[in-house]
C-alpha cells in the first residue's frame, strides 16, 4: 500500500489542524468551556460546530450525498488523528463516538427511507444518537452471542421488546437509538437490529451509570425495555440480520476510536516534551535527561507502530473487506499506546501532569477505557489467535499482485 497522501486530502488535514489550533485548544484551560460532566459545555460546542460547518470541515466520514465530505477510511485515518489534538476535536466536526459509527452503519446497510428518518438528523448534527447492545450479566457483553434482551413478533409485524442494556454510551442525550435484540435462538440467525425514536413508550433510562472518566456527551446509561414496539419498517437489514449489522458498525468504529486515540496520544507527547524542553533540576533539562530521551523515543515508536496498523485496517476496508484481524491489531496497539503516553507525559512532568493544569489527567482517566471499549485487549487477542490456528504461517503473509496482463500472455522461458 501507499502512505503518500493526495494535496486535497492534505489540505483538509492542515485546516482541520489549524481549526483545532485557533479555535478549541484555548478553551482546554477554561473551566467554563465544561460541562457538570467535564466534556464541552453545549451552548459553546453548537457555536463550534457552526462555525466548523462553515469552514467545510463537517462529517467527514459520510459520502456527500449523504451530507459528508467522503474522505474515505484512510484519509479519515488521517484527519483524525488532527482533530483529537484537542480533547473537544471529534464532537465539534460531527466526528465523536457513538454517532460516528451509527452513521456510518446507516449510509451502509440502511433503506433510502431509514437514511432519510434515521440518519439525516444525525448528520445535520439535530440529534444524537446511541448503539444498545451491551447487557449486565448474565446477558451479552464482548460476546453478542448471550444477549438475553428479547423482541417478540406480533401478528401485525410489530415486535414488542422486553430486556436490559448497560453502559450505553450517549443514551441520556440521545433521540435516535439502534438496539439489537433477540428474535430466535439460532445462534447465527436469532438476533436482529432495530432503529427507535426516545419518544417511543415501553422504555426508560434507569440511570445514567458514573464512571472513572470524563464522559462523553449522554454518559453510560442503563436502559430498560418494558414493551416497547417496533414496527416493521425499522428493522436494519431484515430479522435476523442483527449480527451481521454489529459486524458493519462495529469494525469500522473500533477503527475511528483508534485514529481518534493516536491524535491524543501525540498531544500526550507534545506536552511532555513542552515541559522537558524548559524544565531544570540539579542543573540539567529534563529534555537533557537519558531517561526522558528513552521514554519520548519509546512513546514515539509505539504512536507510530499504531498509525502503520491503523492505515493498514483503513486500506483494507477501503478495499471491501472486513479488516477483523487489521482492525483487533490497531485496537490493541491504539489503545495501550494511549495508556502508555499518557502515563509518561504525567511522569515528566510531575505533579504538574497530576494536576488539572494541563489535560493529560483528563486524557489518563479517558484513557483507561480504551482497553475495555469496543472489545478489551484480551478478546481481540483471542480474535488473533483464531486467525493464527485457522492461516498458521499465512497469517503473515504478503498480499500479492495479479501479474499484469502482458507479462500473463508472454511465453515462459524454458
Amino acid at each position: 500500500m501507499d502512505f503518500t497522501i493526495s494535496p486535497e486530502l492534505d489540505d483538509l488535514r492542515r485546516r482541520i489542524a489549524a481549526f483545532v489550533a485557533r479555535e478549541l485548544i484555548p478553551l482546554e484551560a477554561d473551566p467554563a468551556s465544561y460541562d457538570a460532566h467535564e466534556n464541552i459545555e453545549a451552548s459553546l460546542l453548537q457555536t463550534l460546530r457552526a462555525k466548523a460547518r462553515a469552514e467545510g470541515l463537517w462529517c467527514l466520514q459520510l459520502r456527500p450525498e449523504n451530507g459528508g465530505l467522503g474522505v474515505g477510511r484512510m484519509g479519515m485515518a488521517v484527519c483524525y488523528e488532527a482533530m483529537n489534538r484537542s480533547i473537544f476535536g471529534p464532537v465539534v466536526f460531527n466526528s465523536a463516538a457513538p454517532d460516528d459509527g451509527n452513521m456510518m452503519m446507516l449510509e451502509a446497510v440502511g433503506t433510502p427511507d431509514q437514511k432519510a428518518r434515521w440518519l439525516a438528523p444525525i448528520a445535520a448534527g439535530e440529534v444524537r444518537s446511541a448503539f444498545a447492545m451491551t447487557e449486565p450479566h448474565p446477558g451479552g457483553g464482548s460476546d453478542p452471542g448471550m444477549i438475553q434482551t428479547r423482541a417478540e413478533k406480533q401478528p401485525d409485524g410489530s415486535h414488542h421488546v422486553f430486556g436490559r442494556k448497560w453502559f450505553i454510551t450517549g443514551a441520556d442525550e440521545a433521540a435516535h437509538f439502534t438496539l439489537i435484540a433477540r428474535t430466535s435462538d439460532d445462534p447465527r440467525t436469532g438476533l436482529t437490529a432495530f432503529l427507535f425514536h426516545k419518544d417511543q413508550p415501553g422504555w426508560r433510562i434507569v440511570r445514567r451509570i458514573p464512571i472513572l472518566g470524563p464522559e462523553e456527551h449522554g454518559g453510560h446509561c442503563e436502559l430498560e425495555f418494558d414493551g416497547l414496539v417496533i414496527p416493521p419498517q425499522d428493522i436494519l437489514m431484515g430479522e435476523g440480520k442483527g449480527l451481521k449489522v454489529t459486524q458493519v458498525r462495529l469494525g469500522p468504529a473500533r477503527l475511528t476510536h483508534c485514529m481518534r486515540w493516536l491524535g491524543l496520544a501525540k498531544r500526550c507527547v507534545e506536552i511532555a516534551r513542552e515541559y522537558a524542553e524548559y524544565r531544570h533540576g540539579f542543573g540539567t533539562r529534563l529534555a537533557d535527561r537519558e531517561s526522558v530521551q528513552l521514554m519520548l523515543g519509546k512513546t514515539a515508536m509505539a504512536i507510530e507502530i499504531g498509525r502503520l496498523l491503523v492505515m493498514k485496517a483503513a486500506f483494507e476496508l477501503d478495499r471491501g473487506g472486513l479488516a477483523r484481524k487489521e482492525v483487533s491489531m490497531a485496537k490493541i496497539q491504539a489503545a495501550n499506546t494511549l495508556h502508555q503516553a499518557a502515563d509518561m507525559a504525567i511522569q515528566v512532568n510531575g505533579a504538574r501532569g497530576y494536576s488539572k493544569d494541563t489535560v493529560l489527567e483528563w486524557i489518563y482517566r479517558y484513557a483507561r477505557q480504551a482497553r475495555l471499549v469496543d472489545g478489551a485487549d484480551e478478546v481481540h487477542q483471542m480474535v488473533l489467535n483464531r486467525f493464527l490456528e485457522k492461516e498458521g504461517a499465512d497469517f503473515w503473509h504478503w498480499p500479492v499482485a495479479a501479474p499484469a496482463a502482458s507479462a500473463a500472455a508472454a511465453p515462459v522461458a524454458s
